[in-house]
């Protein structure tokens, strides 16, 4: 039998002292060292040591393991790989390079999958619903296979939308030394001579319904709009939340840019592996880099890129794991001051491939360190701050993609925050590219998006009017659905500019035109959208911010006594789980307590 080596006792870093002391800096990109750990101070002692564990060590010996991968730390690598989109499909071969990582640097890596939710294949329908629960059950099943095994450091790769702060959050809540790695985007399609992305055919949808597209067109768009593995193109979600990796720290600078099929993703998986384990010597944990300022950091990157509304949603969500307050407010207050400065799509006309060719998101961070709107001296997963992974960085100027603060493509964030008589939780807006910033119209009221998605297919919206989608919310719908198959529709048919939507839903970060989602409180709640009637004025203002609807509180609470919750179909299962404990829209709709209300943190065992 194999014979069990010491506890190895020679380490001197903070990780050997405890992590509770202060992080130290650390050298980026040193591939030459291998780390020597102290086992009896991270978790996967309590299944890799002494004779008690000896049943526990039988399990690693039948995997093949010797004895010395055994008694090093054991580190989880975790992607969310799958067969259900091009969004995942890559990312299993970026998890091996991950592991090589690990390996190198003195760590056991231990692989393990999760799901995913893919939001352009569950758009449209009741799959929807499962979109925005797979971000709760992606985070607990990462915690709980953390837990279960004792590893003692993350690897988390991910590529579809809901995916992304799922894992981020797991980070969060676990706060074993970690680092995050977006699986890249997409490749942009061509079509009659155009880069086309995945939103280009949801709306050629509403043209072939119109009559402006025949069939052999909406067949070969649908061909050529996503020619690789890869999420979605645009300044979407996973785009959105891939660069909030890198804007707070969580992931090594240029990581996310790549193409999904550009093999640099494998020498960046390496790396991240290699950085892991760098960061578990040096004790530096997640809630080091996800401070108060670098959730800020992460709105202004938001903001300043016309961003995907859903980060209001997400970024709510990642602070509360870690016990910060950080709501919808708080995001839309540094939208407001945050100046619009990357033509991307859908509001621009550049995809993800264009960031990478420029330089990267480093170029965007560089742009908004400079104009200073970033908090420079934020720890990130290298060891270093900040301003210093960007010292070496020099602004593109030959280039027309992202454009310096001093001269921004607006001089407001091209995602604005919302609140009044119709919100007085708020609500988020995408603004970035648009022309028109206040909507003052009257209301036509769904109760579901079938029902108004039929209405714009059989041509039943009238120009000038205010869509109403509501009991779609958190707990309503339940599961929040986002709402890209009728905004596209809408577009598609030429009512993009013509008509404003709101709702207790989502949108998708592929959504463009007047489309305000997390109108809070929900319908299902008694929030005001519930009490809406057809021809109720609503009046929408991105410039001031506001959100109301022309009706007195007596009326309103005339309507809210005769108002009783419609019966939800959903009353089992995961569905039903999601919607007993979610929370609002405003706080991230999130489903317990926070880091607020821990008492043993799980890095601590």
């Amino acid at each position: 039998m194999p014979k069990k080596p010491p506890l190895n006792t020679t380490v001197t870093t903070s990780a050997a002292k405890g992590a509770s002391k202060k992080p130290v800096a650390a050298k980026s990109g040193d591939t030459s060292k291998v780390f020597k750990f102290d086992k009896s101070k991270l978790p996967s002692r309590h299944v890799t040591e002494g004779a008690a564990r000896a049943p526990h060590r039988s399990y690693y010996y039948a995997m093949g393991m010797t004895a010395e991968q055994i008694h090093r730390p054991l580190v989880g690598v975790v992607s969310c790989w799958n067969e259900a989109a091009p969004c995942n499909i890559a990312l299993m071969r970026q998890a091996q390079s991950a592991k090589k990582g690990v390996d190198l640097a003195g760590g056991t890596p231990r692989e393990f999958c999760t799901i995913t939710v893919t939001d352009g294949i569950a758009m449209g329908h009741q799959g929807m619903k499962s979109s925005l629960v797979s971000r709760e059950v992606i985070a607990d099943s990462i915690e709980l296979t953390m837990r279960g095994h004792c590893y003692d450091a993350m690897v988390g790769l991910a590529g579809c939308d809901k995916s992304l702060p799922g894992v981020m959050m797991s980070m969060l809540r676990l706060n074993v030394p970690s680092v995050f790695m977006y699986g890249g985007s997409i490749l942009p399609g061509r079509f009659k001579g155009r880069d086309v992305t995945v939103v280009d055919v949801f709306e050629g949808v509403g043209m072939h319904g119109a009559g402006k597209m025949t069939d052999k067109e909406l067949h070969e768009l649908e061909t050529v709009a996503c020619p690789s593995a890869g999420a979605c193109g645009g300044q979407f979600t996973a785009n959105t939340m891939a660069m909030v990796s890198e804007a707070m720290g969580l992931a090594l600078p240029s990581s996310a840019g790549a193409p999904a099929v550009d093999l640099t993703r494998d020498r960046y998986a390496q790396m991240s592996g290699e950085a892991v384990m760098r960061l578990l010597a040096d004790g530096i944990r997640p809630r080091h880099i996800a401070t108060r300022k670098a959730f800020e950091n992460a709105a202004v990157a938001v903001a300043a890129t016309g961003g995907s509304t859903n980060a209001a949603l997400h970024l709510p969500a990642m602070a509360h794991e870690c016990g910060i307050d950080f709501d919808l407010f708080d995001v839309a207050e540094i939208f407001k001051r945050t100046p619009y400065i990357a033509d991307l799509k859908p509001g621009g006309q550049y995809v993800a491939k264009d960031v990478y060719d420029i330089g990267g998101v480093p170029q965007i961070m560089k742009a908004l360190l400079e104009g200073g709107l970033l908090h420079e001296d934020c720890m990130t997963v290298t060891g270093k701050t900040i301003g210093q992974n960007l010292e070496g960085v020099k602004f593109n100027t030959n280039q027309k993609v992202v454009y310096p603060v001093s001269n921004p493509i607006s001089p407001t964030g091209g995602v604005v925050g919302l609140k009044g008589s119709l919100a007085p939780d708020g609500a988020i807006v995408k603004v970035a590219g648009m022309q028109t910033l206040k909507f003052t119209g009257p209301a036509q009221c769904f109760d579901c998006e079938e029902d108004a998605f039929a209405a714009v297919e059989a041509d039943a919206i009238k120009e000038g009017s205010v869509i109403v989608i509501r009991y779609e919310g958190p707990k309503g719908g339940p599961g929040m659905r986002e709402m890209l198959s009728t905004t596209a529709a809408l577009y598609g048919r030429g009512l993009g500019e013509k008509v404003a939507l709101i709702t207790d839903g989502r949108f998708s970060g592929g959504t463009r035109g007047f489309c305000i989602g997390h109108v809070g409180p929900e319908a299902a709640v008694g929030g005001p959208i519930a009490l809406l009637k057809n021809g109720d004025i609503i009046k929408i203002d991105a410039v001031n911010g506001t959100l109301d609807v022309d009706l007195s509180k007596a009326e309103l609470d005339k309507r809210r006594k005769a108002w009783k919750v419609p019966p939800n179909a959903y009353q089992s299962g995961a569905l039903r789980k999601f919607a007993d404990q979610v929370g609002p829209a405003h706080k991230g709709a999130v489903t317990h307590a926070g880091g607020k209300a821990e008492v043993v943190c799980y890095a601590d065992i």
